[in-house]
């Protein structure tokens, strides 16, 4: 049977963007040196640190959150540096290829895909590792939904000489960060997760003099994401910025201003919370052993085929998810509630994946699922 087919996008990034931001990016292109774009740039720019909880500068490149992860290395550090660095999921291995790739010394704090890193693991590392100079983490590692206790590594990290550096590309908005209240030096992130953007914005937001200090001392090559460039700059950028993302950048943060973060990250947790049960209900179990309310990761019996699953879903009923990455591919899916999404997006995720289900043959009670979800919102909303 034919029908029409509308798209949901339910994968953790890039996440669907409101139309009100949306709109702003058909404005006329301003040139980005006039008094009219830096004046915007100035406005926007200072807007963002509300979504770091810092008063601190938050600097954003035209790139993806990546470009912001080397950024961070390459001018806090210099070739040879030892650094800390936490592996549990595909992109901690990125800050690890990252310190690799511009010749630092890692030491890596490896975990197993699933597990979170504790204060505790971190401070130990430290003391047998004192003269490292920061702490590579990741807040929310999106390959396996597990979000850390940054506030209490944060605690940690203070009471040494190590500079904090969190990857809150994912988590940005969709857990609680709080930059300066919690002590964490330097966060990076990007724009088509919890900012409701498109892709092409990187962040960088530094929050202490302790990481402005190893930055004026940073001997590794840089030239296009030189931060004492755009400090030098700032509201301007040294190069050309992305003038019409800036337009969509002001309008997401008015909104998320209005909405206000707490609410934010009720909703988020809202959705996340419904999930979990969801899944428990259709008999999965999750990967993590610390989930969050970015992304959850559902583990799938062996006759299920995740990659057949996701493309069902994608191209027969019209809603993407998430597969597994690296040896996860095909094992796990991943189901988000990130970003411009509400209750309905989630019933509606798991009612294709019921679809989807009974059509590869899993026993299961349809409905469960839907039945969990809509008990849980009638409690809650």
């Amino acid at each position: 049977m034919h029908f029409m087919k509308k798209y949901y996008l339910i994968a953790p990034g890039p996440t669907p963007v409101p139309h009100e931001v949306l709109l702003e990016g058909a404005k006329e292109v301003l040139h980005h040196r006039t008094p009219q774009f830096i004046n915007l740039m100035k406005e926007t720019m200072e807007g963002a640190k509300y979504l770091f909880q810092t008063s601190g500068e938050v600097y954003a490149f035209v790139s993806s959150g990546t470009g912001a992860m080397e950024a961070a290395v390459q001018n806090l550090l210099s070739p040879g540096d030892k650094v800390l660095v936490v592996v549990a999921g595909k992109f901690g291995e990125r800050w690890l290829d990252i310190l690799t790739a511009f010749g630092m010394n890692p030491v890596k704090l490896e975990l197993e895909w699933g597990e979170a890193v504790s204060p505790d693991q971190i401070r130990e590392a430290l003391e047998k590792n004192p003269d490292v100079k920061a702490v590579f983490t990741t807040h929310s590692e999106t390959s396996t939904g597990t979000v850390i206790d940054l506030e209490g590594i944060a605690k940690v990290v203070r009471e040494t000489d190590s500079v904090l550096v969190t990857d809150a590309v994912s988590s940005l908005l969709a857990e609680p960060l709080k930059m300066d209240e919690w002590g964490v030096d330097v966060v990076v992130s990007g724009s088509q997760k919890g900012v409701m953007l498109p892709p092409g914005l990187g962040f960088i937001a530094i929050g202490s003099e302790k990481a402005w200090k190893l930055v004026e001392n940073s001997k590794s090559p840089k030239y296009y994401f030189d931060l004492k460039a755009y400090k030098k700059k700032y509201p301007e950028n040294p190069y050309t910025p992305a003038v019409n993302m800036i337009y969509m950048l002001k309008k997401a943060v008015e909104m998320i201003k209005e909405e206000t973060l707490e609410k934010v990250w009720e909703r988020h947790a809202l959705l996340g919370e419904a999930t979990r049960r969801a899944v428990k209900a259709l008999g999965f179990e999750l990967l993590s052993k610390r989930p969050g309310n970015v992304v959850t990761a559902v583990k799938l019996p062996p006759d299920i085929d995740g990659n057949k699953l996701t493309k069902i879903m994608r191209d027969k009923y019209g809603v993407t998810i998430a597969g597994g990455q690296a040896h996860l591919k095909g094992k796990i899916i991943r189901i988000s509630h990130l970003g411009y999404l509400s209750p309905f997006d989630t019933l509606t995720a798991f009612s294709a994946l019921e679809l989807t289900l009974k059509e590869l043959g899993y026993k299961f009670e349809m409905g469960a699922s839907l039945k969990t979800i809509q008990e849980y919102f009638a409690e809650k909303i």
